[in-house]
C-alpha cells in the first residue's frame, strides 16, 4: 500500500509540473496572438490580459490527454533511471499491479475535471467568446433557446428585429408560428407580424399568412393588415443561425441534458451536442488509455536503451488515438456512426491496445 501512495504522489507531482510548465508555454503564446489580434489603441494591456484568462482554463482542459501522457513518460522514466522500477519487480510487483496507482489517481483526475473543471471551462469560454467579439466591435445575430421556442434576433444601421418561433426546422431557416417585433435604433416598438411560417431566402424572410401591425399609430388593430405572403428583410444566413447555437464546449456538461432536450423540442438537430455529451462522459477512460501508453513505452529499464525512441512511439500513439477519437466525433456528428459508437469506442479501443502493448513488453 506505501509503494502504492508513493507512485500516486510521484505522478501527481509530475502531472503539477506539466500543467504548470505548459500553461506558461500558453499564456505567451496567446499573449502574442491577441496582441497580433486587435489594435493597441483600442485593447489596452489589462483587456488582452483579460482574454489570454479568460482562454486559459478552456484550452488547459483540452490539452488533458496531453498533460497526462507527458506526466506519465516523465515519471516512469525518472523511476526507471533510478533503478526504482528494478526494485519494484524485485519485490513482486508486476507491470500490471504497479500501474494501479497511476490509473486509479488519473481517474481521480478524470472525475473532478469533468465535475469540476470542465463547467469554469466552460464558463470561460462563453466569456472569451463575448469578450473577443466585444473588442473586435462583432455585431452578430444571437439565438436563444428556451423551453418557450426559440428566440432569434437580426439588426442593422435601422434598427432591430426580434423574432420569436413556437418551433423550427432542422437549420433553423423555416419557423413555425413565428412572431417578429420591429425596433427602431431608440428602442422604440415598430411593428408587429404574426405568422403561421417564415422561410428565409437570401436578403429576406418569407412569411406566409401574415398578420402586420403598426405599432406606432394610436390604435394598431384597426390598422392591421393581413398578407397571405409577406417578406421581411433580413441579413441573416443559414451559416450565421447554424453558428449562433454556440460550440458544445460552452456547455457545462451538467446543463447539456437539458439544453439537448430543449434543442430538440424546438426542432433543431442536438446530435453534435449528444456526441460531445458522451465524448466528456468518456474523458476519464480517455485519459487512462493516456497512462497506459506512456507506461507501455517507457517502464522498461534504460539499459535496454532506445529510450528516445520509446519515448517518441508513445508520443506518436497517443497523438493517433486522439485523432482517431476526433475523427469519430465528426463521424458521429455526420450520423454516419452512432453516438455511443462515437464516443466509446476510441478510449475503449486504445485501453485494451496499451494493454496489450504492456503485456508484450513487460511480461511476453
Amino acid at each position: 500500500m506505501t509503494l502504492h501512495f508513493y507512485i500516486a504522489r510521484r505522478f501527481l507531482r509530475s502531472f503539477v509540473i506539466t500543467a504548470l510548465i505548459l500553461a506558461c508555454i500558453f499564456m505567451l503564446m496567446d499573449m502574442l496572438e491577441q496582441v497580433r489580434k486587435y489594435d493597441a489603441t483600442q485593447v489596452g494591456f489589462g483587456e488582452l490580459l483579460q482574454l489570454v484568462a479568460t482562454n486559459m482554463p478552456e484550452w488547459m482542459y483540452r490539452i488533458l490527454p496531453l498533460v497526462v501522457i507527458l506526466s506519465t513518460l516523465s515519471m516512469f522514466l525518472g523511476l526507471a533511471r533510478s533503478s526504482e522500477m528494478v526494485v519494484t519487480r524485485a519485490a513482486g510487483r508486476s507491470a500490471l499491479i504497479t500501474l494501479v496507482a497511476p490509473v486509479l489517481t488519473v481517474l481521480a483526475i478524470g472525475l473532478v475535471s469533468l465535475a469540476v473543471f470542465n463547467p469554469l471551462a466552460a464558463a470561460t469560454a462563453k466569456q472569451y467568446d463575448l469578450l473577443a467579439a466585444k473588442y473586435a466591435g462583432n455585431t452578430s445575430q444571437i439565438l436563444s433557446i428556451s423551453t418557450e421556442g426559440l428566440w432569434l434576433r437580426q439588426g442593422n444601421d435601422t434598427g432591430q428585429t426580434v423574432i420569436h418561433a413556437q418551433r423550427s426546422g432542422v437549420t433553423g431557416t423555416q419557423l413555425f408560428d413565428v412572431t417578429f417585433f420591429a425596433f427602431d435604433t431608440d428602442g422604440r416598438p415598430l411593428t408587429r407580424i404574426v405568422a403561421t411560417e417564415a422561410r428565409l431566402d437570401v436578403g429576406r424572410w418569407a412569411l406566409r399568412d401574415a398578420k402586420v401591425w403598426d405599432l406606432t399609430s394610436k390604435n394598431p388593430e384597426t390598422r392591421a393588415i393581413t398578407h397571405r405572403v409577406y417578406w421581411v428583410a433580413s441579413n441573416l444566413t443559414q451559416t450565421q443561425i447554424e453558428d449562433s447555437f454556440g460550440n458544445p464546449s460552452t456547455i457545462s456538461i451538467w446543463d447539456l441534458p437539458s439544453f439537448v432536450a430543449q434543442l430538440e423540442q424546438a426542432g433543431f438537430s442536438a446530435r453534435a451536442h449528444k456526441v460531445w455529451l458522451q465524448m466528456e462522459l468518456a474523458t476519464p477512460l480517455f485519459l487512462i488509455a493516456m497512462v497506459l501508453i506512456g507506461a507501455g513505452f517507457t517502464m522498461r529499464h534504460t539499459r535496454f536503451g532506445h529510450t528516445g525512441l520509446m519515448v517518441l512511439m508513445a508520443l506518436i500513439f497517443g497523438f493517433g488515438i486522439y485523432f482517431i477519437r476526433n475523427f469519430a466525433q465528426i463521424l458521429g456528428e455526420n450520423g454516419q456512426i452512432p453516438v455511443m459508437i462515437a464516443a466509446w469506442t476510441p478510449p475503449v479501443a486504445a485501453i485494451l491496445m496499451s494493454l496489450g502493448i504492456l503485456l508484450h513488453l513487460e511480461d511476453g
